[in-house]
């Protein structure tokens, strides 16, 4: 089992299309706060459909909290500030993959502890080629842990 982790997210729709992403793959959600909606929003659920309920979903007040409540071996930060491509990295079950939000990114403080494990998904060198969208970023990102582990218990 793999773990997405969302600081800040934003927009509704992408958070329920990665609800429906984990659900699916069978990967616990990690929601830090402060979040840019309600959980219960309808845009939120819908996107998410009806996998809501199937989702393992863990919500915290702050980063801080969120490290106290998990046991955290292999924490990687998808960003375009990375300096390693993410395909050069093998990953294990029980990975952790942190997101920023979709406007800021993740803080400097992140940034800064865990340095080493900075990835990047590679685009092109264009000025308005900033970032691809937070839902697409993920599923990118799992679906290689995944492989690399062999799809375990999927068909």
């Amino acid at each position: 089992m793999f773990n997405i982790v969302l600081f800040n997210p934003e927009i509704p729709q992408n958070t329920g299309n990665i609800v429906r992403t984990c659900a699916v793959t069978n990967s616990r959600l990690h929601l830090i706060k402060p979040l840019g909606f309600s959980i219960r929003d309808k845009h939120l659920k819908r996107a998410g459909l009806d996998y809501w309920n199937e989702a393992d979903i863990h919500v915290y007040e702050n980063f801080d909290e969120f490290l106290e409540k998990n046991d955290i071996k292999n924490l990687y930060l998808l960003t375009t500030k990375g300096d390693k491509n993410y395909s050069s990295f093998s990953f294990c079950d029980n990975d952790y993959f942190m997101f920023g939000s979709e406007t800021k990114g993740l803080p400097d403080f992140i940034h800064e502890k865990y340095k080493d494990t900075r990835l990047r998904i590679p685009m092109i060198p264009k000025e308005n080629a900033r970032c691809l969208n937070l839902s697409n970023s993920v599923c990118v990102i799992l679906y290689e842990a995944l492989r690399q582990t062999e799809f375990k218990h999927m068909k």
